[in-house]
Formats: structure tokens, C-alpha cells, sequence
């Protein structure tokens, strides 16, 4: 559409948050991006290496993600050019970060300012980031939470809940294919043995190094063939990432309770292969611990397991909930019950996975695909802009 008769309006996202960084924000602000683009003409403010992974956006600005100052500082100028120059109607921040920097594009322009919380960034145990970047969160005209656990921690923090939107994030519901199942178990000499799985970056958070000592000896001691698969990198693109080491962590405490035997590690894999893995495993374990200062917004991966027809075992805690419906999808257990997780576990591979479980749980994820979140996503967008 040529450029003067092209009507739509301009929105705008401001991130750190975006690929080539890895995680389920990035993720997640990938598809808002994606999402927009269409009702919307989109530009991005991201971090370098963004635009070849924002086909739908029509302006890009990229900064270096280190030092974060830098970026910080790079990002406001390249946001507030951008503003001045397309005039949108709508600035999103891709997080609580981006919001110091996307409120000023919208005050440039004249736009309405919106900012999405994950959780951790409305908590950030830091002086600095809650004396200075909440009020501009609170500023917002519209406060996109991913959890209702978010939403009570926002409201918490100062946000006026009438500002306040519950947008869960998406995922993708794949074709299935039982015969990729059955190659990724050939290729990682898996044989016929239950597979359990983890998905995700290795930080704290994530409870792997507690599940392994306090409730895997427990599955082993039912089900010695039982393998833990374990996909995922120490996450040091992270801002929370805790300095690494977490994978030597898990490693210890195998080690110290008699059940490294049983540890599979691959790393960061590709999508097929990922999707492979959740449907060669048995169940999906969530094992998320209740930090201080720490949270798990809403835990994508239990819904991604749903997709896939693969149920999760999981601690209540965050947002996870809000990603999960027992027994359909799986279990929670109150946090710290590791004798209860590890009993929660050993049913689901006493289990068939058989075919009504398998639609019940794609049926769930269904109902929270991306194209439902684009279509609340942009519904949410009209309302905050009047358009």
C-alpha cells in the first residue's frame, strides 16, 4: 500500500525483550509485534539483531543490548526519533524496563501508553528500579498483565486496577507426528524408558536442582528406567539469570542423591526437536519455586506442553495456574510438597497417554492459541486508543 494512502495507525513497542534474545518474553513480544502488524503499521525499538526477526514491523531501530545503560539511553533517542517521525497512536512497552522509554515516545507524540508486565518487572528487588521506573508503569493508560497473579502484584505496587487487562500469553498448536516421538527417543538412546521433561532456561527459579533431590529419588525409587530430559541454557542473556552455574547445581545434587544415571541434558534445541521431545515424554514437570524478590509470571511451557498433548506436573505458584486446568492438563501441588509432586509424577507415567487426553489437552491450549491472544491483543488496543 503506498505510503500516503495507507490509513492505519502507527503503533509503536519498545523492548528489551525481543529475538534474537531467547525466552518466552522475547517470545511473547514477538507475537504482539506480529499480532499488530496488519490493523496496525508497526515500529520496533529493539535490541540488535531485532529486524530479522520482525518481518511485520515497517520501522526498526536497533541498540546494543550491552552495557544496559547503554542500551537504556540508545533506545529512549531511537524511540523518541521514531515517535516524532510516524506520530502513533499507541506506545506498548514490551516490559516493565521499557517503560521509562516508551512513556517518553508517547508523550512525544501525543499517544496513549501502554506497558506489559510479566511479573518479575513489577517486583524487581532493586531500590533504584522501584523508586524510578514504577511510577512511569503506573502512568500507563493501560497495564497488559500475563497472569492474575501479575495483576494482584501490579495493584499491589500502585497500578490502578481499572488500567489493568489480563492478556494471556499464546502458543502454537503443531501438528502432531508419533513418528518424531519415536526418532528423538532413537537418536538420544532412550529406548522404551518414561520420559520426564523440563523445558526452559536454567536459572533458580526454575526448582530443577530441588525437584532432583527432593523428588526424583522418590519417582526412580517407583520407576529406575525413568529419564529426566532437561532442554534448556543458563540463561545469560537474562537480566535475573543469577550468574550461571545453575546446570553444575542440578548436576551436584543428582549426584549427591544417586540419580545422575537418570539426567538427560540437550541444551538449547530447535523447535522441531522441541516439539519432538514434548511428544516423546510421558509428562512435563514445573518444579517453580516461591522466591522472595523472584516470580514466574505465568509459565508458557506448561501451555506449550498442552499443545502437544503432554500433561504437567507443576507447583502452584505465580502465575502458573493460570496455565494449567486439572486434571486436564495435568497438576498442581501447593509449593514445597515435593512428596506430593513426586506422587503427582509417578501417576502420569503410570498413565496411557492415550487419545482423549492428548485432545483434551490441545483442546485447552486451543482456546489460548495466538490468534486468540491477537484478537484480544488488538480488541485491548482499540479500546486504550478510541479508534
Amino acid at each position: 500500500m503506498d505510503e500516503v494512502t495507507d490509513r492505519r495507525p502507527w503503533a509503536l513497542l519498545v523492548t528489551r525483550n525481543f529475538p534474537p534474545l531467547l525466552g518466552g518474553m522475547e517470545k511473547l513480544n514477538e507475537h504482539v509485534l506480529a499480532e499488530l502488524a496488519g490493523e496496525w503499521r508497526v515500529a520496533l525499538a529493539g535490541p540488535a539483531g531485532c529486524a530479522a526477526h520482525a518481518p511485520g514491523a515497517e520501522a526498526i531501530a536497533e541498540t546494543n543490548l550491552k552495557p544496559l545503560p547503554v542500551f537504556l539511553l540508545g533506545t529512549a533517542w531511537r524511540a523518541l526519533r521514531s515517535a516524532r517521525r510516524h506520530r502513533p497512536r499507541l506506545v506498548i512497552a514490551g516490559s516493565g524496563l521499557a517503560a521509562p522509554m516508551a512513556w517518553l515516545a508517547a508523550r512525544a507524540s501525543g499517544a496513549k501508553f501502554a506497558v506489559y508486565l510479566h511479573g518479575l518487572d513489577v517486583i524487581a528487588p532493586s531500590i533504584i528500579y522501584q523508586h524510578l521506573w514504577l511510577p512511569f508503569i503506573r502512568a500507563a493508560d493501560l497495564v497488559l498483565v500475563n497472569s492474575g497473579n501479575t495483576a494482584g502484584l501490579a495493584q499491589g505496587r500502585g497500578v490502578r486496577a481499572e488500567r489493568v487487562r489480563v492478556l494471556h500469553p499464546g502458543t502454537n498448536l503443531p501438528d502432531l507426528d508419533a513418528g518424531a516421538g519415536a526418532v528423538f527417543r532413537r537418536k538420544h538412546d532412550l529406548g522404551a524408558a518414561p520420559v520426564l521433561l523440563s523445558v526452559g532456561r536454567l536459572t533458580r527459579r526454575k526448582g530443577l536442582a530441588e525437584f532432583v533431590a527432593r523428588a526424583l529419588p522418590a519417582i526412580i525409587a517407583q520407576r529406575p528406567d525413568a529419564r529426566l530430559v532437561v532442554i534448556g541454557a543458563e540463561a545469560g542473556d537474562a537480566l535475573h539469570g543469577h550468574g550461571g552455574g545453575e546446570r553444575e547445581r542440578i548436576l551436584a545434587a543428582a549426584r549427591e542423591n544417586g540419580v545422575e544415571m537418570s539426567l538427560v541434558f540437550l541444551g538449547s534445541c530447535d523447535e522441531a526437536t522441541l516439539s519432538a521431545a514434548y511428544q516423546a515424554a510421558r509428562v512435563h514437570v514445573f518444579p517453580v519455586l516461591d522466591l522472595p524478590g523472584d516470580v514466574e509470571g505465568f509459565g508458557m511451557v506448561a501451555l506449550e506442553s498442552a499443545a502437544h498433548g503432554l500433561p504437567t506436573v507443576a507447583f502452584a505458584v505465580g502465575g502458573v495456574p493460570d496455565a494449567v486446568a486439572p486434571p486436564t492438563t495435568g497438576m498442581l501441588v501447593a509449593s514445597g510438597d515435593y512428596d506430593r509432586f513426586a506422587a503427582a509424577v509417578i501417576n502420569e507415567l503410570a498413565a496411557d497417554r492415550d487419545f482423549g487426553r492428548t485432545a483434551a489437552c490441545r483442546a485447552f491450549a486451543a482456546g489460548k492459541a495466538w490468534p486468540a491472544f491477537g484478537a484480544r491483543l488488538r480488541a485491548l488496543a482499540r479500546e486504550c486508543t478510541g479508534d
